[in-house]
């Protein structure tokens, strides 16, 4: 269940009473990769609440999660974190994975291993990269992409062109392939971007 320190509720129901609102409730989501997840807290009307949504009463307001973001956001904390630079809300999320922490098990995670370890890597080895399998939920493969596929500027075209299509072919219960890549933190010698 997603819980509320009381510091964050307080900020909520005081949001709520500086604007005079009334019949409010919190809209919390989750979307992205387990690893760097986005999330979206928003102040919605009570009869925003959909069929399918997780309700949370917290004590004066309650929250709605879609079915896609409660099981990201299952045993997650909400807190309000304040310092001399900046303030907000700060999620706790036990479900988040550090990236690496622990290689993917599984018959679909060796078949989606194998075709990138002798098909994928050995093509995009030849320009200096390399590409991770991280993990695999349900039908959805998670993959980072390091050397010189980091930062690229054709890291997209690699990825929907040769990667995805690659593995989408091979192994057809794979749905989708999500880079969860930090392409700004990397160098590649064969991509520059302009100088200003």
């Amino acid at each position: 269940m997603l819980t509320f320190t009381e510091r964050a509720r307080n900020k909520v129901l005081g949001f709520i009473q500086e604007e005079g609102l009334q019949n409010q409730a919190l809209r919390v989501s989750a979307r992205g990769s387990p690893f760097m997840p986005e999330y979206d807290i928003a102040l919605v009307e009570e009869w925003d609440e959909k069929a399918d949504d997780m309700v949370v009463d917290v004590g004066g307001f309650k929250v709605f999660v879609d079915a896609q973001s409660a099981e990201l956001l299952k045993d997650a904390t909400i807190d309000w974190a304040e310092t001399l630079h900046e303030a907000g809300f700060k999620i706790e999320n036990p479900n988040v994975k550090p990236i690496g922490a622990e290689p993917p098990t599984g018959p679909l995670a060796e078949r989606v291993r194998k075709v990138i370890e002798t098909r994928i890597n050995p093509a995009v080895g030849m320009h200096g990269g390399h590409v991770s399998l991280l993990d695999v939920r349900e039908n959805v493969a998670f993959v980072e992409l390091s050397g010189g596929c980091q930062g690229c500027g054709m890291a997209s075209v690699t990825l929907r062109q040769g990667i995805e299509t690659m593995i989408k072919e091979a192994i057809p219960e794979i749905a989708e392939i999500v880079d969860v890549t930090d392409h700004a933190a990397g160098r590649n010698p064969y991509y520059q971007p302009q100088k200003g």
